[in-house]
């Protein structure tokens, strides 16, 4: 037992000094997006709101999904760096248990980046997803999560009731922290 709370403590300092969200326990099993349609899915999502991570530091953050192959998802994350240069990873995205596409993505990456598991908690596909991903690390749990836009604003009805989703599961919303999706200052992203 001592040896799982060394390693949980120091996870828990290498993390927190690396802006994740950490909470004691065990990750939560939230409801995921019922009947879940990758094929709608597909295309540009704008960066609305995060939980903030050590991997992304930008603003005007953008996710391009594309279909690869039956179950399989390609995955183009980018963002504008304070520096004016374009950051973007690519990778895919793999629902553990096909018969349920929403619940438990794993991504994988071309560099090192927090492994999943990703759900998809709600999408009505044409303007608005929330995402949400945690990894149990011993005593403590990393959270993720991600509101995400077709169009780079989303209205503040829809952010609340997003949060209230979060907020079920037990999530801070207060500490989510916005993306500047401004058209002049995220022009760069578009050229």
């Amino acid at each position: 037992m001592k040896a799982m709370q060394v390693i949980s403590l120091t996870l828990l300092c290498a993390l927190t000094a690396s802006a994740q969200v950490l909470r004691f326990g065990r990750c939560p099993k939230p409801a995921v997006q019922a009947n879940f349609d990758a094929s709608r899915y597909v295309g540009k999502w704008y960066e609305i709101m995060k939980l903030p991570t050590n991997f992304q530091k930008g603003e005007c953050g953008t996710a391009t999904y594309s279909l690869k192959s039956p179950g399989v998802i390609g995955v183009l994350n980018r963002e504008l760096l304070d520096d004016g240069t374009i950051n973007s990873i690519v990778g895919s995205a793999k629902a553990r248990n096909p018969a349920e596409p929403a619940n438990h993505f794993k991504y994988s990456y071309l560099f090192p980046s927090p492994p999943g598991p990703y759900w998809v908690l709600s999408t009505d596909y044409e303007g608005h997803s929330l995402v949400y991903g945690c990894t149990d690390f011993g005593l403590f749990r990393m959270e993720l999560s991600w509101i995400l836009s077709r169009e780079p604003t989303l209205s503040q009805e829809t952010i609340e009731e997003l949060h209230g989703i979060l907020s079920s599961i037990e999530i801070n919303v207060d500490k989510m922290v916005p993306t500047n999706q401004d058209a002049d200052y995220c022009s760069a992203m578009n050229q």
